[in-house]
C-alpha cells in the first residue's frame, strides 16, 4: 500500500486492448506533426512576443525564444523515448507511474490537467479578443457584457460568451472523433502558418536595421515598494532588486515566452491514438517542436526589426506592428489568421486533456466510471463532456490576465519529472525495446531537469503560491480517494457492461501479446 507503487509497463500496454476502454487507432506521422504544431504556434505568438520584447528583453527576445527552445527540446527528447517506449495515453503522467512511483504520477497528472484546463480557457479568451477586432472591422460589436473581459469577477461584469461557444463547439468535436478533428486541425494550421509566413516574408520590407540597436538593452531597475508578490521567486529569494531587460530579462522572458513552446508533449497524450507509435510519435514531437522554433525566431527578429521594441504594442504586436506601417489590410488579414490559430490551441489542449484524465480514470486514481469510450466514436465521452464543461467555466467566468503563468509552471514541473523518469526507467527496465534514446543519457535528461527548474524560479510568486494551493487540493483528493481506490492497491479489473466493477484480481500481463513492442 505505498504511495511508491509503480505500475508495469506490461499491465499498462495490456489496458489499452481492453475493448472497452480502447481508443482508436488512426493517427499517422504527419497527424501527430500537425497536432503539434497546431497547439505550439498560438496564442505565445500572436500575443507573447509583444509584450516581453516590450516590457523585459528589447530585441534580445529571439533569445529568449532560443533558451526556451533548448529547454523544450531537451525536454522533447525524454517525451519521445517515453512516448516510444510506453504507448500509452496519459503522456508524463503514465510516463511517471511506470518509473517514480503512483504519488509522482498522481502530481504530475495532477499538474498536467492545470496546464491543459487553464491552457485551454486561457487561450479561448484571448481566441474571443481577436474575434472581437476582426468582427469590429465588419460592423458587428457585441455588448459589453458579452464579449472580451467580461467576467461576474472582473470589472466587466459579465461573461465572455465567444470563448463559451467556441468551447462547446470544440467539445462536440472531440467526442465525435479523433480523426475528424485532425481533420479540421489540419485546415486551420495551414491557414496559420500561411499566416505566420506571411508575416516573416511582407515584414521583411518594413525592417529598420537602426530597431536592432541595442540588442540587450542595458538592465533598468524596476520602482519596488517594499514586497510584491508578481516579482520573480528567484529576486525574493536572493534579495536582488528588480530589473528589466539585460540578460536578467533575457531569462526572465525565457521563463515567459516557454507558454509559446507548451503544446509539443500534448503529441504524447495520443501515443494510444498513434498507427505505429514507435517511429510516428518521436517524429511527431520533435519534427513539430522544430517546426515551431525556426518559425518563433523569424517572427520576433521581423516584429522588433518594424518597429522599435519601446514602440511596440503588448496585445497585438504582429497585427499592430505592420498597422505601424499602415498597412490596415495586412492587419486585418493577421487577425483573421490569429482566429484560425488560436481554435486549434484549444482544440488540441482539450484533447490532451480528456486523454490525461481519461488515463487516471483507467487507473481508478479518478472514478474508473469516466474512462468508458463511446461505442461508435471510440472516444473517452464522458471525460470530454468534462473537460468542455470545465474550461467553458474557466474561459468564460475568470477575469482575464491571471492564469497564464500557471500554465507555465504546470508544464515546467511535467518536464522536471520526465526527464527524471528517463534516467530511472533506464536503470530499472534496460530490457525495454527503445525505439528512440536520448543521446548522452544521463546528462542531457539531468541538464533537461535543471534548465526546468530554474525557469519555474523565474516566475512570479503569486504564481507559485496559487500552485501549491491547486497541489494542497490534488493532494487531498488522493488521500480521500485516488490513494485507497487505485487499482493497484484494490486489484480492481476494468469493469465491462454487466460486471459492475467487480473487485477481482488483474490479470497477467506476462502471457499476453504485447502491442506496439516485438511485434
Amino acid at each position: 500500500m505505498s504511495v511508491f507503487r509503480t505500475k508495469s509497463i506490461e499491465q499498462s500496454i495490456a489496458d489499452t486492448d481492453e475493448p472497452e476502454y480502447q481508443l482508436k487507432k488512426s493517427l499517422t506521422a504527419l497527424d501527430l506533426t500537425v497536432f503539434g504544431v497546431g497547439v505550439v504556434i498560438g496564442a505565445g505568438i500572436f500575443t507573447l512576443t509583444g509584450r516581453v520584447a516590450h516590457e523585459m528583453t528589447g530585441p534580445a527576445i529571439v533569445l529568449s525564444f532560443v533558451v526556451a527552445a533548448v529547454c523544450c527540446a531537451l525536454a522533447a527528447m525524454c517525451y519521445a523515448e517515453f512516448a516510444s517506449t510506453v504507448p500509452v495515453s496519459g503522456s508524463a503522467y503514465t510516463f511517471s507511474y511506470a518509473s517514480l512511483g503512483e504519488v509522482f504520477a498522481w502530481i504530475i497528472g495532477w499538474d498536467l490537467i492545470l496546464e491543459m484546463f487553464l491552457g485551454a480557457s486561457v487561450v479561448a479568451q484571448g481566441w474571443s479578443a481577436y474575434l472581437g477586432v476582426l468582427l469590429g472591422k465588419f460592423g458587428v460589436v457585441l455588448p459589453d457584457f458579452l464579449a472580451y473581459g467580461a467576467s461576474p469577477f472582473g470589472l466587466t461584469k459579465g461573461i465572455d460568451l465567444m470563448a463559451v461557444l467556441l468551447v462547446v463547439g470544440l467539445g462536440v468535436l472531440i467526442t465525435v472523433g479523433i480523426k475528424e478533428s485532425m481533420r479540421v486541425n489540419l485546415v486551420l494550421v495551414g491557414v496559420k502558418l500561411f499566416i505566420v509566413l506571411f508575416v516573416i516574408v511582407g515584414g521583411l520590407m518594413f525592417i529598420n536595421p537602426a530597431n536592432y540597436t541595442p540588442f540587450i538593452p542595458d538592465a533598468a531597475p524596476v520602482a519596488a515598494k517594499g514586497f510584491s508578490w508578481t516579482q520573480p521567486l528567484i529576486q525574493w529569494v536572493t534579495g536582488s532588486a528588480p530589473a528589466v531587460f539585460g540578460w536578467g530579462g533575457v531569462f526572465a522572458g525565457a521563463a515567459l515566452v516557454f507558454f509559446a513552446y507548451i503544446g509539443f508533449d500534448v503529441v504524447a497524450t495520443t501515443a494510444e491514438e498513434a498507427r505505429n507509435p514507435q517511429k510516428d510519435l518521436p517524429v511527431g514531437i520533435i519534427a513539430s517542436l522544430t517546426i515551431c522554433t525556426i518559425l518563433y525566431g523569424a517572427v520576433s527578429l521581423v516584429v522588433v526589426g518594424m518597429v522599435n521594441y519601446a514602440d511596440i504594442d503588448p496585445s497585438a504586436a504582429l497585427a499592430n506592428a505592420f498597422a505601424h506601417h499602415g498597412q490596415g489590410w495586412m492587419a486585418t488579414l493577421i487577425s483573421a489568421g490569429a482566429v484560425a490559430g488560436l481554435t486549434t490551441v484549444v482544440l488540441t489542449l482539450m484533447i490532451g486533456a480528456t486523454r490525461i484524465i481519461f488515463a487516471m480514470s483507467r487507473d481508478n486514481l479518478l472514478p474508473m466510471g469516466l474512462a468508458k469510450v463511446h461505442p461508435k466514436f471510440r472516444t473517452p465521452w464522458r471525460v470530454s463532456i468534462v473537460v468542455t464543461v470545465a474550461c467553458a467555466l474557466f474561459a468564460g467566468l475568470t477575469p482575464i490576465g491571471m492564469l497564464e503563468e500557471m500554465v507555465n509552471i504546470g508544464t515546467l514541473s511535467a518536464f522536471i519529472l520526465v526527464s527524471i523518469s528517463v534516467v530511472l526507467l533506464r536503470r530499472r527496465r534496460p530490457d525495454l525495446p527503445r525505439a528512440f534514446k536520448v543521446p548522452f543519457s544521463p546528462v542531457l535528461p539531468i541538464v533537461s531537469a535543471l534548465i526546468c527548474f530554474y525557469l519555474t524560479l523565474n516566475l512570479s510568486l503569486e504564481t507559485w503560491l496559487r500552485f501549491l494551493i491547486w497541489m494542497a487540493v490534488g493532494f487531498a483528493i488522493y488521500a480521500v480517494y485516488g490513494y485507497r481506490n487505485a487499482r493497484l492497491a484494490t486489484g480492481k479489473t476494468l469493469p465491462h457492461d454487466g460486471e459492475r466493477g467487480a473487485v477481482q484480481p488483474d490479470r497477467k500481463a506476462g502471457g499476453r501479446r504485447r502491442p506496439g513492442l516485438g511485434r
